[in-house]
């Protein structure tokens, strides 16, 4: 087994979902990047007996260092510092020179913001995020916060536990001088490379997957492989040692004559980029005509940075009588056939490309639900077309799911769309 680190995210509002976990996901990433495998991730809400249980059972499990984030602000609820100093059998003291810089940083942020603060407050809120376990290393605060390296209690063979900021602004900001530590870098002195790859597939079952998978045991029994289902995307991702190079080409090979072109990205460029890469390859605009998405295809395609270069805008067409003024569809052509139909995303997709003067456009209209379907056209129905004035490919799907997950797969699907008639 290979170095390996656990995290522990803390805060009630990530444990109930109001706030996504954006560190844990990022931390393991960074970890793999420099060897580090991630054997845990704990969310635990803003209890200091949760926090302290979860402490001691990563503690136990036998990583190499654990890590927590959150916990570190001037607030009564903010926990971490203490209680992991006494996991790790420390008493806490006032670092008065911490204590000077982070009230300068709060000076300097009030004046700023024009904030009104009590004094008292104020001072008592700095002393607070000056308390450190004894013996800690402090780390300089990106914010108001510092973050600690906190070693094992005196003779133990525990890890140390490398406590972050919560807002990963802030928690990105210290990273690096947290590697630099004395305390992390020996943690860690025994990582090898990691290496990580994935290979993407779109409009293959999870079945026919698995079961080629299973043909190729030989393969991927030397592998770490994991499969995760995306949006009707399908994403291979192997982790393993840089001398397994040959066993990943091997395994890419086996997953290309089985599938094909259903196999579309075997490097793991996304479809995004692709998309993009083909744009800017013939030197193409494209836009957007929309229905049911409301502008989340133009969103996505504007994700990628440089998108003003191929991206010419798009056209949210939610009403029929939208779809008649601004894109030019026959008020007719919907009466006859109704706006979900392929005959509508055709002329929505012509009618784009023509009125923003793109060489590219694509079209999604459907019933997103949970109200408006009906036997004939039911919810989940949409209809895509994509158009370059010279051919149009159109694509009718069947989404399941809520309003919001038919949505986001009829973007998925016109990204794909586009890769088709772009390729």
């Amino acid at each position: 087994m290979g170095t390996r680190a656990a995290v522990v995210v803390t805060g009630t509002e990530v444990l109930t979902g109001r706030v996504a976990d954006r560190n844990g996901p990022w931390l393991a990433e960074e970890l793999r990047r420099i060897g580090v495998d991630i054997g845990q991730v704990v969310v635990v809400g803003d209890r200091p007996d949760d926090l302290a249980s979860a402490l001691r059972h990563l503690i136990a499990s036998g990583a190499d260092l654990v890590i927590t984030t959150g916990g570190l602000g001037p607030t009564a609820d903010d926990l971490t510092a203490r209680v992991v100093a006494d996991v790790q059998g420390r008493t806490m003291e006032v670092d008065e020179a911490l204590e000077g810089r982070i009230a300068a940083i709060v000076e300097r942020l009030v004046a700023a913001r024009g904030w009104r603060t009590d004094p008292a407050s104020t001072t008592a809120g700095t002393r607070k995020q000056a308390l450190v376990p004894a013996g800690a290393t402090v780390l300089e605060p990106v914010g108001t916060a510092p973050g600690l390296v906190v070693p094992p209690p005196e003779g133990s063979a525990a890890p140390p536990v490398l406590v972050l900021p919560g807002p990963p602004g802030e928690l990105r900001g210290m990273w690096e001088a947290a590697l630099a530590t004395h305390l992390v870098r020996n943690a860690l002195a025994g990582r090898t490379e990691l290496r990580q790859h994935t290979m993407r597939m779109w409009d293959t079952p999870e079945s026919e997957l698995a079961a080629s998978l299973r043909r190729h045991a030989h393969l991927t029994d030397r592998l770490e492989v994991t499969t995760c289902l995306r949006d009707g995307e399908l994403e291979v991702v192997t982790r393993s040692a840089p001398e397994d190079a040959e066993t990943i080409d091997s395994l890419r090979a086996a997953l290309l004559a089985d599938f094909g072109g259903a196999l579309y990205s075997p490097e793991g460029v996304s479809v995004d980029d692709i998309v993009a890469q083909r744009l800017l390859g013939r030197g193409a605009t494209i836009a957007t005509a929309e229905s049911c998405t409301a502008g989340l295809v133009a969103a996505r395609l504007a994700d990628r940075p440089g998108s003003s270069a191929y991206l010419a805008g798009g056209l949210v067409t939610y009403s029929n009588e939208a779809k008649t003024r601004l894109l030019g569809v026959p008020p007719e052509l919907i009466d006859r056939v109704g706006a979900v139909s392929e005959e509508v995303a055709r002329a929505m997709a012509a009618g784009a490309r023509e009125r923003m003067e793109a060489d590219v456009a694509v079209s999604v209209t459907g019933i997103a639900g949970p109200t408006g379907g009906t036997p004939e056209k039911p919810v989940g129905l949409v209809h895509l077309c994509a158009d370059d004035g010279r051919r149009t490919v159109h694509r009718e799907v069947r989404l399941a799911g809520g309003r919001a997950m038919v949505r986001r797969r009829s973007v998925a699907e016109a990204l794909h769309l586009l890769r088709v008639l772009l390729g």
